[in-house]
């Protein structure tokens, strides 16, 4: 029974430690493709303290001292604490993105709300919040340790309650303002996902902890069912938050997700678990040191990848296609099938070769013809002598005007074939090549000459039609991108689809961003900025004296202001963020010089600048929406 009641501990520290692994997966992945929507970003907080939940709980488990047992239990209060802020942030967000934006109220109750959380955090290293390690003498490899309660357990216990109701109840809010049966269905799916992390984080082991160590085994069979029920919950929620604030279709959410979550959280966790019962096994027979468990661990990953990379496009074509699957698969082909320039180059080499030698010829050439004439010479010759400047623009006359009855024709010393369309037999383009001799070609010469024409002929029609289809997705691509914002913006609120496109979040906000600190101090990206039509840069012209460019720098500066830290300014990392902006853009020093400032290396300069210009990003986006909104 004790090995049994073992095994079970064991799965259960898989699924918590799996549990860690796919919110950090999951919040690596908010913070990756849609932070700037506030609906993602407050769901990055809840993913923030499920993380530190559950990265307490499995490392509380791992076998270390009572001592460092009690120091990761409390680190689940962290986390614990915010949480019932952060859902009511969240569903705050929700409710705003459904077109009933906060006036003030729900605004500062979400404030208030981590105010107290604060307040409890402080609580937690006296002692006050939650007692010491209780179950120490039961100890064992199925033992079950919790945190004795106080007084003030009670109390958070009733506020955790009070604020994840009151967060529900906005929830459901949401739920009837959504009114499209697709928006619907994902509203239902983020709301059953919602389930998951209050249930799963609050340590009911303060109240029935006696009772999880009477009975060890329904403890852990229930521990198992429920920490495997959040690992799909979790997944199912992230799944509805990730179609907030993009403009992608949805099959591009979806494909982008299912493989983030395949390559990164669910290979880690049939890694971590594979690897964990290698080395629990190893341990039953007395090998507690062996090359096994890297062996195990490296096959695991090198077949998990393999698995996802055969089987990645069997899935994605049948889970996320739709009712266009073969047009779908014609264009996730295109790429391998477009004949490039240097495609066709190289082709037409390979055809002047074989011409060269059916007439033991030194020279050949394709000429393609364009509307001013001869616009592409492919040439092959063996001769240094020869040059393109030889041949000139009457090749073209010389084919028009031959008689149909044969299609080679004497040009000097050359013997040319017309390259005809095989969709309009319009010419494209002359095939040549050097006499040799004065003999007319035989009739085998003739036949491979005609064939080999045939193939250069495919090969540029195949390249003019491809260029009208490049120009025709290059026509297509504004309006698409319009459509998509529209009906992204349409979701959840109904009122979306009637934005006008200046009023519709730009795509590449931070790339807008950047363009126009760089021109801070002047220039074209700061005086025509797409910045400039925002209702925040529209507010500040007054106190700019009608100057819209000054207008936007005061945006600008006061958005910069958002990321510098609290007190006087240093050169430590806490800092690092607003000093590359600072340094950069508003002192307009150069790279090698921000850089050596700094102590760091320009690639690390770079990465860290894309961060601190993303935080610029995210905080217009929030003065906007608090304009948007109108007063508080």
């Amino acid at each position: 029974m004790e090995l049994f009641l073992s095994g079970l501990r064991t799965v259960n520290e898989i699924l918590t430690a799996g549990i860690a692994i796919v919110a950090v997966s999951l919040l690596g992945y908010a913070l990756t493709f849609n932070l700037r929507d506030r609906v993602a970003r407050s769901f990055a907080i809840i993913l923030g303290c499920v993380v530190i939940v559950f990265a307490g709980k499995a490392l509380s488990s791992s076998g270390a001292s009572p001592s460092l047992q009690e120091i990761w239990l409390r680190l689940e209060w962290v986390g614990l604490a915010f949480l019932p802020a952060a859902y009511l942030h969240f569903s705050d967000a929700l409710l705003a993105t459904t077109g009933r934006p906060s006036r003030g109220r729900r605004r500062w109750l979400v404030r208030l709300t981590y105010l107290l959380s604060l307040l409890f955090l402080a609580a937690l290293p006296s002692g006050a919040l939650v007692g010491g390690l209780v179950g120490e003498e039961a100890r064992g490899d199925a033992s079950i340790l919790y945190l004795q309660r106080t007084p003030l357990t009670w109390v958070f216990a009733a506020f955790y309650l009070i604020f994840i109701i009151w967060a529900w109840v906005n929830f459901g809010r949401a739920y009837t303002r959504t009114v499209s049966p697709t928006s619907r269905r994902r509203m239902r799916y983020l709301l059953t996902g919602a389930i998951a992390p209050p249930i799963s984080s609050f340590p009911f082991l303060l109240f029935g902890g006696s009772f999880a160590n009477a009975q060890p085994l329904v403890f852990w069979l229930t521990s198992i069912a429920n920490n495997f029920f959040v690992f799909i919950l979790l997944v199912m929620m992230a799944y509805a938050v990730a179609f907030f604030g993009i403009s992608w279709p949805d099959r591009v959410v979806k494909r982008r997700l299912a493989k983030w979550l395949m390559r990164g959280p669910i290979t880690a966790f049939i890694v971590l678990g594979v690897t964990t019962l290698t080395r629990r096994a190893g341990e039953l027979v007395g090998m507690t040191e062996t090359l096994v468990t890297p062996v195990v661990m490296v096959v695991a990953i090198l077949f998990m990848e393999h698995t996802i990379s055969m089987a990645a496009p069997i899935w994605e074509r049948w889970l996320f296609s739709g009712g266009d699957q073969e047009n779908l698969r014609l264009l996730q082909t295109l790429e391998e099938r477009l004949f490039t320039r240097d495609d066709l180059r190289q082709f037409l080499e390979s055809v002047l070769a074989a011409v060269c030698d059916q007439f033991q010829s030194s020279t050949a050439f394709v000429a393609a013809a364009g509307e001013n004439g001869l616009q592409l010479i492919i040439p092959l010759s063996t001769d240094k002598n020869w040059r393109k400047a030889d041949l000139s623009d009457n090749i073209l006359e010389t084919v028009k005007s031959g008689k149909n009855g044969d299609n080679i024709y004497a040009w000097g010393d050359y013997w040319l074939l017309p390259l005809n369309s095989l969709r309009d037999d319009r010419l494209i383009g002359v095939l040549g090549v050097l006499k040799n001799g004065g003999a007319e070609p035989d009739p085998e010469q003739r036949r491979a000459f005609e064939g080999l024409g045939q193939r250069a002929a495919l090969a540029l029609d195949d390249q003019r039609l491809q260029g009208e289809v490049i120009s025709s997705l290059r026509d297509l691509t504004p309006q698409v991108e319009l459509l998509q914002r529209l009906r992204a913006a349409s979701r959840f609120d109904r009122t979306g689809v009637l934005a006008s496109p200046e009023d519709l979040p730009a795509p590449e906000l931070s790339q807008t961003v950047k363009d126009a600190l760089t021109h801070y101090w002047g220039g074209p990206k700061l005086t025509a900025s797409p910045l400039m039509g925002l209702k925040i840069v529209q507010q500040a012209l007054a106190e700019q004296g009608d100057n819209p460019v000054n207008a936007l720098r005061s945006i600008l500066k006061q958005a910069v202001e958002t990321v510098r830290p609290e007190g006087e300014r240093r050169f430590t990392g806490e800092w690092i963020l607003y000093n590359i902006l600072e340094l950069k853009f508003m002192e307009g020093r150069k790279v090698r010089e921000v850089a050596l400032r700094l102590a760091m290396s320009e690639a690390d300069l770079f990465r860290k600048q894309r961060v601190a210009i993303d935080a610029v990003a995210a905080a217009i986006l929030e003065m906007e929406a608090h304009a948007q909104d109108g007063p508080a």
